[in-house]
C-alpha cells in the first residue's frame, strides 16, 4: 500500500462562514466543491498558495471551544487493503469502503487516540 498524498479537513456546522473566513485571513481560492441533496454546499476545498484545505459540514462537529473538528485525509493505493491493514494494526472502523457520488472511494476510520481519518482513492471506472 502506498500512500499518495494528505490533507486537512477542518469540519465545521457553519461551513459557508468558515470558507469565507479562509478567503479573507489567507487569501484561499475555491477550487472545488461539493454539494448535498439540496444543493447546499456539503465540502469545499481551497487552495492557500497552492497548498489544498478542506472544510467539510458536518452538524455534530463540537462548537468552537470543544472537542474535534478536525479529520485527516490519506489518498492511498488500495483503499480496501488500507482500511484491512488499519484495523488489524488496531484502528477502529467507522465506515468501510465505499465508492462514493463523487468519484472516489473511501473508507472513515478512527486511529488509537480517537482521531477522524479518511482513507480514499479514485473510485475505479468501467474501462478498469
Amino acid at each position: 500500500m502506498a500512500v499518495r498524498s494528505l490533507f486537512p479537513i477542518l469540519l465545521a456546522r457553519e461551513l459557508p462562514e468558515l470558507v469565507s473566513f479562509y478567503e479573507r485571513a489567507l487569501g484561499g481560492v475555491v477550487d472545488y466543491r461539493f454539494a448535498d441533496a439540496n444543493g447546499a454546499d456539503a465540502y469545499v476545498s481551497l487552495k492557500i498558495d497552492g497548498v489544498p484545505l478542506g472544510i467539510g459540514r458536518d452538524e455534530d462537529a463540537l462548537p468552537p471551544g470543544g472537542g474535534e473538528r478536525v479529520a485527516l485525509w490519506f489518498y492511498v493505493d488500495d483503499v480496501d487493503r488500507a482500511f484491512r491493514a488499519w484495523v488489524r494494526a488496531g484502528g477502529h472502523p467507522i465506515q468501510p469502503p465505499e465508492d462514493m457520488p463523487w468519484g472516489e472511494r473511501v473508507a472513515q476510520v478512527r486511529d488509537p487516540a480517537g482521531n477522524l481519518v479518511n482513507l480514499g482513492a479514485k473510485a475505479p471506472t468501467a474501462e478498469g
